[in-house]
């Protein structure tokens, strides 16, 4: 049984991983195009030659207004086509260097193809302490990581603990872990994170609550076989799906939807947004995370308390 269990669960990581990124390419990645229709026209039928369904491209008939759908993630990038003189593409080098990369070769050769070269300006850069842009994702993994192995041992070493005092330790494990979090990433550890220290720790402290409660509640429902299903559920679809190394668009059909509404993709998207785009997601994972939460609570208080009082009065 452990050797079935540990293949199984190997085998999840490996295909869920290999079919995340071995070949990641954009699927329908918003971004935006500023001029006239017929320059819109052309601009996205280039893209669409480049990377078949590749982007979702809309039209801006200003540049100001293409500037701040990029400040705000409405789009990963605008063209900017000038009537004279060579086009202009407004990046975000925040989204890390997958997505730069994606957006400056696409853009550029399609200004090529009209006889120009392309004028770059990235107008939301990465911070010093984070150059890949990756601290956001390997944050978030040691949250949902921490999150597994406390929610899990929680049942472990204290099995009979009241219902009440296990909500105690979930709270205090995920305030200080926010706190935690919020200092070694930000300001006062390596940088990485530019947003609110109070907003992140409130994100992280909500995510790391979702997780710890969601393998809580998968151990009283399915026993030790919840170990697992929380492990392949949190960890595997979670981190693959986290849109901390690539954005959610670039991931196949079947994983996509999973990103908007597992604890670490919402809460990735949410620190992102708090850090460098004008708190893109951060209303949505605050409702989705707190819907988690109150939802493996009521799991756990209806096993723990509410089955054995009925039990008891049979």
């Amino acid at each position: 049984m452990p050797v079935a269990v540990v293949l199984i669960i190997g085998s999840t990581f490996v295909s869920v991983y290999l079919a995340a990124f071995h070949a990641p390419k954009p699927h329908h990645l918003p971004v935006a195009v500023v001029g006239t229709t017929q320059q819109y026209g052309y601009a996205a039928a280039g893209l669409e030659k480049g990377i078949p369904g590749g982007f979702d491209v809309k039209w801006y008939s200003h540049e100001a207004d293409a500037r701040a759908a990029v400040e705000d993630r409405k789009v990963y990038a605008a063209y900017v086509a000038h009537t004279k003189g060579a086009p202009t593409l407004l990046y975000a080098g925040a989204n890390g260097p997958s997505v730069t990369s994606t957006v400056t070769g696409a853009f550029t050769a399609v200004a090529q193809a009209s006889g120009h070269a392309l004028v770059q300006k990235d107008i939301v850069p990465a911070p010093a302490g984070d150059s890949r842009s990756m601290s956001v994702f390997y944050a978030a993994f040691g949250v949902v990581l921490a999150g597994f192995l406390f929610g899990m041992m929680t049942y472990q070493m204290a099995p009979r603990l009241e219902f009440r005092w296990r909500m105690a330790s979930l709270a205090s494990f995920s305030v200080l872990g926010g706190v935690v979090v919020a200092m070694l990433a930000g300001s006062l550890g390596f940088g990485a994170l530019t947003g609110s220290f109070v907003g992140i720790v409130g994100i992280v402290a909500l995510m790391a609550a979702a997780v710890g409660g969601a393998t809580m509640a998968f151990m009283r429902l399915f026993g030790a076989a919840g170990m697992s299903l929380a492990s392949v559920v949190l960890l595997t679809l979670g981190n693959s799906t986290s849109g901390g190394t690539l954005p959610a668009a670039y991931l196949p059909g079947w994983l996509r939807p999973l990103s908007e509404i597992l604890p670490v993709g919402v809460g990735v998207r949410a620190v992102q947004g708090l850090s460098h785009f004008h708190n893109d997601g951060l209303t949505g994972a605050i409702v989705i995370l707190t819907g988690w939460i109150v939802l493996c609570v009521g799991v756990i208080y209806w096993r723990d308390i509410h089955t054995p009082r009925r039990k008891a009065a049979v």
